[in-house]
């Protein structure tokens, strides 16, 4: 599986064309649409369709119903000419999915991992996968395969058997905090070996071709899902998707657009005091959000965990006027009606405080490899204008 240079494709006109064509889907859109609903001339919607094609992106997907004259030819995107790699690194678990172009994942792997084990050891799995998957790639994917190796491959698959096309990138999606645009993690709670390790810039040179091989992307865990869903729903106004695994976060879509915040620090729910002088955190505070609910699900109290996340998302509610609250993550997904109704209570408790509607909270939709998939989205995003 070779890299594709994105730098081309990343242009403002480029995206706005290849998005229209990914939102037409097999039935195809025609040069002449696409003129009219980007604003440019036909000439030059022409000439990028061309190279769409000539680059095997764009294909002819037949001719529409006439209208009178000659009927027009419509060009439609081919979603396996390119993927991406997402990968999860959590704190004991790598999840790496591979996403093509219209956003379906065709294959997954999950292996165990040890994010404490250092820099050096996460970066080799991590790459070990990405080769894995591009192997698999080469090899035309076939089915998704589960094995009792550690590994599995527990997606849909849908690439051709005559390969999975160029690679664009790899997104990588770990617990904060980071700076996504720096790509170096700061001070992940309880593994402050990665505080300032250049991660993009290392895996970009542990992955086949070195400097010259494929970007990488680095984001936090809850901002790459959030953004999966964000573009699962277009037009999806203003939400927070709040994460709880082994640790708790949260993502942001404010208007319809995922929100970082100045420094990548927007979203660090966890960390919210709500109990002065309470228990300690890993974080060096008391009172923690996550220390709380994560000492009541270690307990087995889920419902005592739900009340407490639910504090947390009415905060959120009350401070930035959301639409509604989804919830995600290993530990919500072992209960999620628990903490839908633990959640909710809160919401509506603080919505007959206020007399406001109240804020719906609901499972987020996504399944196990969410995070994943938003990773790869971080690479294929920008190619679609996003």
């Amino acid at each position: 599986m070779p890299y594709v240079n994105l730098s081309g494709l990343r242009s403002h006109n480029t995206a706005r064309v290849l998005g229209l064509l990914r939102a037409a889907g097999e039935d195809g859109v025609s040069r002449l649409e696409l003129a009219e609903r980007t604003g440019l001339t036909p000439q030059a919607v022409s000439k990028i369709s061309a190279r769409l094609r000539a680059e095997g992106l764009a294909a002819d997907a037949g001719r529409g119903p006439s209208t009178g004259g000659k009927p027009r030819t419509l060009l439609r995107l081919v979603p396996d000419a390119a993927h991406a790699v997402g990968l999860h690194l959590d704190r004991d678990r790598l999840t790496a999915v591979l996403v093509d172009l219209a956003g379906v994942t065709v294959a997954a792997r999950t292996a165990a991992l040890d994010l404490g084990a250092g820099p050096g050891d996460v970066l080799a799995a991590a790459a070990a996968e990405v080769a894995a998957l591009r192997g698999a790639g080469d090899a035309g994917l076939g089915a998704p395969r589960e094995d009792g190796t550690g590994a599995s491959g527990d997606g849909p698959s849908r690439a051709e058997a005559s390969g999975a096309g160029e690679l664009m990138g790899v997104g990588v999606a770990m617990p904060g905090p980071l700076d996504h645009v720096a790509g170096v993690p700061h001070r992940v709670t309880g593994f402050p070996a990665w505080d300032g390790f250049p991660l993009r810039d290392a895996l970009g040179r542990a992955l086949p071709g070195g400097a010259d091989g494929p970007p990488v992307v680095l984001d936090k865990d809850t901002n790459a899902a959030a953004l999966a869903l964000a573009l699962r729903e277009p037009g999806a106004g203003s939400f927070a998707y709040v994460h709880v695994g082994t640790g708790l976060g949260a993502g942001l879509v404010l208007g319809g657009a995922l929100y970082r915040g100045a420094r990548t620090g927007a979203g660090e729910f966890g960390h919210q005091t709500v109990q002065l002088d309470g228990p300690p955190c890993g974080c060096g505070g008391r009172g923690c959000l996550e220390a709380l609910c994560l000492a009541a699900v270690a307990r087995g109290d889920l419902d005592g965990a739900a009340r407490v996340l639910g504090v947390g998302a009415a905060n959120l509610a009350g401070l930035l006027d959301i639409d509604r609250v989804l919830l995600g993550g290993r530990v919500v997904a072992s209960a999620p009606e628990r903490f839908v109704r633990g959640v909710g209570a809160a919401l509506a408790g603080r919505a007959r405080r206020t007399g406001e509607p109240p804020v719906p909270a609901a499972p987020a939709p996504g399944g196990p490899h969410l995070v994943a998939e938003g990773a790869a989205q971080l690479v294929l995003a920008p190619v679609f204008g996003v």
